[in-house]
């Protein structure tokens, strides 16, 4: 293969990052193609490298950049087949996103530097998915990182966008700094940053520290990845450009932990202790963030949240030794949340509103955005995990990886031995993960049902756009004291989305609805990983689908049954409607605390934001009354002594010679003295 191909990968979106910012306010008309052409070519490019790498092939090269004085950095090259595909899955969902956005944002003045950030964001994935070197690996993790900061700040102007981004950025740093301490450590134990030479070190037992090295790496893959306790960050990035959303949840930000993880298993396998710890991580990712997701009545926050819960799953795989369906569950679930997003921006688009309350009170609004309302449909149906969608084969995958390892038979696919997975750590994942299936399918139902279903959402009468009379009405009309994260209205709501908002949503559900049926060959999908089996057993099958049809039922049932308990409201406003809920029923007295995330940002604000902030205040004062009083001072006492040498400075021959005779009498006597 000619490694020019790989390495224009991620070059290509980095040009054209610095070509948009260079050009795109003097040039505007070539922002939109800037944008898109680098981003299309990467996209064509990773599945042409794919293609000619083919299965069970891996390409390694590298060249030293700069020697240290211990281990070498290299500039390096690592492609398999975990990097071929989700390298394409990248691709794909970026060049719908800058498709998508050319239309989303088609008035906002700041585009240029958006679509560059964009750019920019992808080629990070991009090098962080095909680098064979950790520190290399750790420059476009952290170029992510800066982007996402500028990207959920777009809208700087509102309150929201600056605290959201500025907490984004520094939670994923508090996990970012053990994770460096970890990237050393494991390459001072490796005696190589490269990642072959510290998985062959990892496989000949030569690390010296791998329980460490294991959690301190779990901690930035907490931060990256929104598991817990450093999930609090995803759901408030909402307020960030509805399209972003969509690339950092599905392919980029949040993929990139679970990446690292499953490209260093080997090195986790070396500790029972790091998989434990990894599953009761996952396993309460999972279920609080379902819980969430059921309360929430932010269209975007319930999306979010979900996002939480699928990478606990991924996570909770990789607990149980399989990294096969940990990346089989990361890409299926890229190409519906992908899907998911970009619908919901249509949605949002023509309800003028994130709230699903609200959105239920419009009359015929599932009409009205037939596209979004279908391929949602889709996407949720993955996110379930029903039969035949791609999320069903994913989920069973990730369900029998953790019934393997409940038994005592892990499915390392000869990365470790079976037994290097405790099973306890595959029981805590198989049993939060069934009920996390409940959940997803009780919340998914519910946001279908509120959403589109509502009396008034099903009138026959659907007008093009929602009358101007309402639109104020509604799009401030959500619940009272629920989570909210608006974001300022990108297109002009009187307006039928362009095609540029619609047939991205079509190119995505078709990986949603036919990208599950690749594992069930041995030589397709898994032959293109490690080459064990993704066929889900039935066992687990079975008891997958079934509590996601009783979940979807459950939500059903409490959904009629509180339409039912809604008095008729025939010719009410849009806003003056009432909204059936289902999950106020589902939940009971949990709904408020799951409303609010648990309450685990004010426990956060109490221990760690409101100490810093009063530490930082007594710095402020140290700093301005104390330190600053003694330089003030020294200054002071050196303009007195200069006023007072500047009165005896008086031009005065005379009194000069009388001051002159008077030290030299007072000399004589001291002397005579």
């Amino acid at each position: 293969m000619n490694l020019a191909l790989p390495a224009l990968v991620p070059a290509l979106p980095a040009l054209g990052a610095a070509a948009t910012l260079a050009t795109g306010k003097r040039v505007p008309g070539l922002a939109k193609p800037l944008a898109i052409v680098p981003v299309a070519v990467s996209a064509v490019l990773a599945l042409v490298v794919a293609l000619q790498l083919g299965s069970g092939q891996a390409l390694d090269a590298a060249t030293r950049l700069t020697p240290t004085g211990g281990p070498d950095i290299a500039l390096a090259i690592h492609l398999d087949g975990f990097s071929s595909l989700i390298s394409v899955l990248v691709g794909l969902v970026a060049t719908c996103v800058q498709v998508y956005s050319t239309a989303y944002l088609k008035d906002d003045p700041r585009y240029p530097s958006y679509a560059a950030l964009v750019s920019l964001f992808t080629a990070a994935m991009f090098l962080v998915v095909y680098s064979g070197d950790l520190v290399v690996l750790l420059v476009g993790w952290e170029v992510m990182g800066i982007c996402s900061y500028f990207l959920i700040g777009h809208h700087w102007e509102t309150e929201d966008a600056r605290s959201a981004s500025l907490k984004a950025f520094l939670v994923t740093k508090l996990g970012d700094v053990p994770f460096l301490f970890g990237v050393f450590l494991l390459g001072a134990d490796a005696g190589s940053f490269r990642i072959e030479d510290v998985l062959r070190a990892a496989t000949e037992g030569r690390l010296g520290h791998p329980t460490l090295v294991a959690l301190l790496l779990l901690a930035g893959v907490a931060g990256k990845s929104a598991q817990f306790p450093l999930h609090t960050w995803l759901p408030d990035a909402m307020a960030g450009p509805t399209p972003v959303s969509a690339l950092i949840h599905a392919a980029t930000m949040v993929a990139a932990g679970i990446y690292l993880v499953a490209r260093l298993l080997p090195v986790f396998l070396l500790s029972g202790a790091a998989l434990v710890v990894l599953a009761v991580m996952a396993a309460v990712t999972m279920i609080g963030s379902a819980l969430c997701a059921l309360a929430q009545d932010d269209l975007k926050r319930v999306l979010a949240y979900s996002t939480v819960g699928q990478l606990g799953y991924m996570a909770g795989a990789l607990a149980s030794g399989d990294r096969q369906a940990s990346v089989f569950h990361l890409v299926s679930h890229g190409a519906f949340k992908a899907l998911l997003f970009l619908a919901a921006g249509v949605v949002i688009h023509a309800a003028h509103t994130n709230s699903i309350s609200a959105m239920s009170r419009i009359p015929g609004l599932r009409k009205r955005v037939p596209d979004a309302y279908w391929t949602m449909g889709i996407a949720l149906v993955a996110l379930v995990g029903l039969p035949p969608f791609a999320g069903f084969f994913s989920k069973e995958a990730v369900l029998t990886a953790a019934e393997h390892a409940a038994n005592g038979e892990a499915l390392t696919n000869g990365l470790g031995p079976a037994s290097a997975v405790p099973q306890a750590a595959g029981w805590i994942v198989l049993i939060s993960a069934g009920l996390t299936a409940l959940l997803t399918a009780a919340y998914a139902a519910r946001l279908f049902l509120v959403a589109f279903h509502s009396p008034a959402g099903a009138a026959a009468a659907a007008p093009e756009v929602l009358p101007a009379a309402d639109r104020a009405t509604v799009a401030g009309d959500h619940e009272a004291g629920a989570p909210y994260s608006p974001e300022p209205d990108e297109a002009d709501p009187a307006v039928a989305e362009p095609p540029a908002m619609r047939w991205p949503l079509w190119v995505l559900a078709v990986p949603t609805m036919g990208f599950g049926v690749t594992g069930l060959r041995s030589d397709w999908l898994p032959a293109l990983l490690d080459g064990g089996s993704l066929r889900p057993s039935a066992v687990t099958a079975v008891i997958g689908t079934g509590l996601a049809v009783v979940g979807a039922l459950l939500a059903y049932g409490a959904w009629r049954s509180a339409t039912a308990r809604v008095p008729g409201q025939a010719g009410a406003p849009a806003a003056g409607t009432v909204v059936a809920d289902p999950g106020r029923a589902l939940l009971g007295p949990l709904f408020d605390p799951a409303r609010h995330g648990f309450g685990v940002d004010r426990l956060y604000g109490a221990l760690f934001v409101r100490p810093v902030e009063a530490a930082a205040r007594l710095v402020r004062f140290l700093d301005r009354e104390v330190v600053e009083t003694y330089v003030r001072g020294a200054g002071a006492g050196a303009g007195l002594l200069g006023r007072a040498v500047r009165l005896a400075q008086t031009g005065n021959a005379q009194t000069y010679l009388s001051a002159l005779l008077a030290g030299v009498v007072l000399l004589v006597v001291l002397v005579a003295v």
